[in-house]
């Protein structure tokens, strides 16, 4: 990383680290949708741009703030989706490699590793990662290649202790890849803690507002494993486009400010949930009585994240008749947007889901969050009548 001013990091996402248009001095610069580049007269590049699929000069402004944003040395690639990212990870091993990856995490990417990456020739193990002692039990040293965590996991928000399973993996002579996307980097930087890759879904916090598609993967150090993961994705062609790239940075301006409120909104919400009469538990990593919370004071800063979830008294029936009956919050499926999203789980992921039934998953956004209890109050007597 280029060397940048001693500025917080959240003065240095507000600016974008300060770029402007050097043409015309807009303090927004524009985006840049060419294709192609003209070649010097000597065949060489002297722009550093040659094809819009490698490679773009919007992306790289918005990967140098999230690499910023994760002190991220050897730097960060963006990615179509969060998928694209996350599945580049595993594409860059080698056949025989063996994984160890979180049993609860993202359903999507859980459901690749499942059923599509026995056809790269690895050999995938889910275990408990927040149980050290099964996370160490799993490890096959010389042939565990990559750790991969995903923490807080969703939907059921364990966590699972980086610094402590960067070590074991680091024993094993296997890389850790840590899934931030639901602490982000307001409340967690991996790589700090031992970590060689963060991957973030784009998508969610750090762009903010439901309208952009993203991944991210950030890493420690540039090295081999680092360089397959950037041919991957150009041979692949899972760059992210440069209007996306454009939002995502626009985004990423107010992501310390929007992190801040979801998050005291969330700890609200579990507060007053855990005593609601027909809830008969909330996941939280920041209630004192979740299993994780004293693993998430150590990793954790500036609150717990913006999401949650509850398990509503009268099963199943009741969990979807709460959902049903919301008028503010909104039923749609992904998290970190503005707006406040709630989602009956189980119904999404279907067979095979570690998810309770009577679990409802909660992403707060930055609504009032009293109006935002008081509509889930509302939906949970509806749903009890």
């Amino acid at each position: 990383m280029a060397e940048l001013p001693i500025w917080s990091k959240a003065s240095l996402t507000a600016q974008a680290l300060g770029k402007t248009d050097p043409l015309t001095r807009a303090v927004v610069p524009p985006i840049h949708l060419s294709s192609t580049y003209i070649r010097d007269p000597d065949n060489a590049y002297s722009s550093g741009f040659i094809y819009g699929r490698p490679d773009n000069a919007t992306v790289r402004e918005t990967e140098a703030v999230i690499a910023m944003l994760e002190d991220a040395e050897g730097g960060a690639l963006l990615f179509s989706s969060g998928m694209a990212a996350a599945t580049a990870c595993f594409m860059a091993l080698e056949p025989g490699d063996h994984v160890v990856a979180s049993a609860v995490m993202y359903w999507a990417l859980r459901n690749w590793l499942v059923t599509e990456a026995a056809r790269w020739g690895l050999e995938v193990e889910l275990v408990e990662t927040d149980d050290l002692g099964k996370l160490q039990a799993a490890m096959r040293p010389g042939r565990t290649k990559l750790v991969w965590i995903e923490t807080p996991s969703n939907p059921l928000w364990t966590i699972t202790d980086i610094a402590a399973a960067a070590e074991i993996a680091r024993e094993a002579g296997a890389r850790l890849a840590v899934d931030s996307t639901c602490a982000s980097p307001f409340h967690t930087r991996p790589l700090q803690l031992g970590a060689d890759i963060v991957m973030h879904a784009a998508t969610k916090i750090l762009n903010g507002h439901s309208d952009v598609i993203a991944g991210a993967l950030c890493a420690r150090e540039r090295d081999p494993y680092w360089e397959r993961i950037g041919r991957i994705r150009s041979g692949s062609g899972a760059i992210l486009g440069p209007f996306e790239a454009y939002l995502l940075n626009r985004g990423l301006k107010t992501f310390f400010v929007r992190a801040a409120a979801q998050a005291r909104s969330a700890a609200t919400l579990a507060e007053r949930l855990s005593a609601h009469p027909l809830v008969s538990r909330v996941l939280y990593p920041g209630l004192p009585q979740h299993p994780g919370h004293d693993v998430a004071l150590c990793q954790m800063e500036n609150g717990f994240g913006f999401m949650l979830s509850v398990q509503v008294k009268g099963g199943e029936t009741a969990a979807i008749g709460t959902a049903a009956n919301v008028r503010l919050w909104k039923r749609a499926t992904s998290l970190g947007g503005v707006e406040s999203l709630i989602e009956h789980r189980a119904s999404i992921e279907g067979a095979g889901t570690p998810c309770p039934p009577d679990l409802l998953r909660l992403s707060t956004g930055i609504e009032d969050p009293g109006d935002l209890f008081d509509d889930l109050d509302a939906a949970l007597a509806a749903a009890h009548r």
